[in-house]
């Protein structure tokens, strides 16, 4: 995958500097962006209003910084915005009745925060040696910046209906960072990747649960949210379309042509650190586990976000669905167990 930069980037000697040190440091794909507020603020504050952020009330913080990223860093001029790529996950299909419960291919390797962070600290490291007496901030999903919409200002692709970061003939299975800096990168121009959906709703079509309108998904319904962010019981209107996921969910990415198994996506590279070391977890272990042997479990994931009780509503909702509600029966008055727990599984047997 090519380093992504307009002629006008290509022609300073300044900006190929930083662009040849992410390439040098192993990131698949590279663009340097003016520090200017987003584009979509007026929707950003809208969807917060309308609270499809669901629980996650860190998003409704500091919605200023989030909007402009010179509040967050006083006198930030330039972002860099790096992306790794990691495989594509297993074909789409009908899960057998299986005590196996399925992880997002994103968190079948080693945790991106780690992977990236590590570098991006390289970055800023020899950006500061190049230029000192400037400031540089890496950041990996741990500041309040909306990342893909900078993303797609530096070239690195364009937000499709399911919000996601594309890259035409790549795909989504990106992974993003950033450095923000006082140091402004000279730049003549603006790389930017049209929106190439079109007329096609693959996406929205395939969402189990209608999550996904054009450019927009509420977390109330996302699979990925459900699963990871939702901290307290989920509405037993979405058991049956949560399948087998327990940690995220891949459909929308694997639907979308974008993401096919075409020439560009076999040739494109790939960070072995994101090799697969678990594609899922047998469901009734994850109810015999303590929170030792989650962290063990989830040790260099991550999957570490998702707390012991979240993932226990999780196997037991994936249970339910795999034909294993008959096993369950212990739960529901089991003590020890926190209310979300034996509550979930209260409403997959139906007591």
């Amino acid at each position: 995958m090519s380093i992504v930069a307009s002629d006008s980037i290509n022609s300073c000697p300044d900006a190929q500097f930083v662009l040849d040190l992410c390439t040098h440091l192993g990131f698949a794909a590279a663009g340097i962006t003016p520090a200017r507020p987003i584009t979509y603020h007026h929707e950003l504050r809208q969807w917060l209003a309308d609270g499809q952020h669901g629980e996650m009330e860190y998003l409704a913080r500091h919605v200023d910084l989030r909007i402009d990223p010179s509040v967050l860093m006083p006198g930030c001029k330039s972002i860099i915005v790096v992306a790794d790529r990691h495989g594509p996950p297993d074909e789409l299909g009908d899960s057998p009745r299986s005590p196996t419960g399925r992880i997002a291919r994103y968190a079948q390797g080693a945790d991106y925060h780690t992977v990236m962070k590590k570098r991006l600290h390289q970055l800023c490291d020899a950006l500061r040696a190049r230029w000192p007496g400037f400031e540089y901030r890496a950041a990996v999903d741990t500041a309040p910046i909306m990342e893909r919409e900078h993303a797609a200002r530096a070239g690195l692709g364009y937000i499709g209906k399911n919000t996601l970061l594309i890259q035409p003939g790549i795909g989504s299975y990106l992974m993003l960072g950033e450095v923000l800096t006082t140091l402004e990168v000279p730049q003549a121009g603006q790389p930017v990747i049209a929106d190439h959906c079109g007329s096609c709703t693959r996406c929205i079509d395939a969402c189990p649960t209608t999550a996904i309108t054009p450019y927009s998904v509420d977390a109330h319904k996302c699979i990925s949210y459900l699963t990871i962010e939702h901290r307290s019981g989920i509405d037993p209107q979405y058991y049956q379309a949560m399948g087998d996921w327990i940690f995220g969910c891949d459909i929308c990415q694997q639907v979308c042509p974008h993401n096919g198994d075409t020439g560009p996506t076999q040739l494109a590279p790939t960070n072995p650190a994101y090799d697969s070391r678990l594609t899922g977890f047998n469901l009734m272990e994850i109810l015999k586990w303590s929170d030792e042997d989650r962290r063990q479990a989830f040790a260099g994931s991550a999957m570490k976000r998702a707390k012991l009780d979240m993932m226990k509503r999780n196997a037991i909702i994936a249970a339910g669905n795999g034909g294993l509600a008959d096993r369950l029966g212990p739960l529901v008055c089991d003590k020890s167990e926190p209310e979300v727990v034996r509550q979930t599984a209260r409403h997959v047997i139906g007591t």
